[in-house]
Formats: structure tokens, C-alpha cells, sequence
């Protein structure tokens, strides 16, 4: 894929991703969203660099305040619970196309892919929350609390969107994936 059409992707998914963060269903302490689907799609379709850039340049426009989070934007985000996961979601997007690029787009290697990606999305995104939640906020949240709130309830959801990446994307992938050669010229 050329540089031009790669960035015009990652600006395309940092604008998905946003728009994914609207898509809310809110819970006590998160909320459930398409983020990580845009998050999973980025990974597969851009690869390792461009779709980590991808969610870098979300991340940097809800910090200079775009608001483009789920809680809206600006420096006051870090404050957030939910901040880490944004970091994760870089870190996730990361490791998702890292397998893709050197295992394929084949739609049990995008699920399986996908599922290990949610590894650094939680990894970071719990205990950010935790420290948020205990230290800054002050609640009497257990680490127990966190990971019910911030994790469990989420897995059945985080796997429908598991799947639906795969079905998308091993279809997807090919069309953006071909080369110069077979590419219809304009």
C-alpha cells in the first residue's frame, strides 16, 4: 500500500474510531462502543505502524481537545477511568496487524489475532482505571470491582465485534491489499 493511501486510512480510522466513541451504551463506569472495532479493523486492514498511528492521531486530537472521547476531550481526559484504554487501543491496533502481517487475513487468524490484542487493551486499561478510580476519584473501588466493571461485562461484546471484524476485514483486506500491477488504472 503506498505512504498516501495509508495515511489517508489511518486518518479514516482515527475518524471511525471518534465516531465509534458516539456509539455509546453507558454502564456505571465505562460505557459499551464500536470503538474497538474500528480499534481491531485499523490493526488488520493498515498493519502494525499505520493503524498504532491511527489511534496515536485519535489519542493526540481528543488530548488537544476535539471531543472525540467517550468523555468528550482535552487534557482533562487523562483524569478519565477510561483513559488507559485509549493508550491500550494504540497498543492493541499495534499487535493486531503485527499477527496479520505475518500470519494473513484469513478469518480465523483476524478473530484469533483480535482476541490477543484485547491482551494490552485490558493490561493497560485496568489498572489506569483502578488508579484513577482509588487514587484521583477516591471511591472504594476493589480490584475485583474494577475488573467486573471495567473488563467482564464487556468480553461477550468484545467478541461479537471479534468476529464481525473478521468477517469484514478478511473481505476487506484483499480489496486493499492488491498491488499497483492489478489495481484498475484511472
Amino acid at each position: 500500500m503506498s505512504q498516501t493511501k495509508s495515511m489517508i486510512l489511518a486518518a479514516l480510522f482515527a475518524a471511525l474510531t471518534a465516531v465509534g466513541a458516539l456509539i455509546r451504551i453507558p454502564t456505571p463506569i465505562s460505557s459499551f462502543t464500536l470503538q474497538v472495532l474500528f480499534v481491531a479493523m485499523s490493526g488488520v486492514l493498515l498493519g502494525s505502524k499505520w493503524g498504532f498511528l491511527s489511534q496515536a492521531a485519535y489519542i493526540l486530537l481528543g488530548l488537544v481537545g476535539l471531543p472525540v472521547f467517550v468523555s468528550g476531550g482535552g487534557l482533562s481526559a487523562l483524569l478519565q477511568p477510561t483513559f488507559g484504554f485509549l493508550l491500550g487501543m494504540a497498543a492493541m491496533s499495534f499487535l493486531v496487524g503485527y499477527i496479520v502481517e505475518r500470519r494473513g487475513a484469513k478469518v480465523f487468524t483476524i478473530c484469533w489475532a483480535c482476541a490477543l490484542g484485547l491482551i494490552p487493551l485490558y493490561a493497560i486499561g485496568l489498572p489506569y482505571m483502578h488508579l484513577i478510580l482509588t487514587v484521583y476519584m477516591k471511591l472504594g473501588q476493589t480490584i475485583w470491582d474494577t475488573v467486573w466493571g471495567g473488563m467482564i461485562i464487556f468480553l461477550p461484546w468484545d467478541a461479537l465485534k471479534i468476529v464481525v471484524t473478521a468477517l469484514l476485514c478478511a473481505k476487506l483486506y484483499p480489496l486493499l491489499h492488491r498491488s499497483a500491477a492489478v489495481s484498475p488504472s484511472l
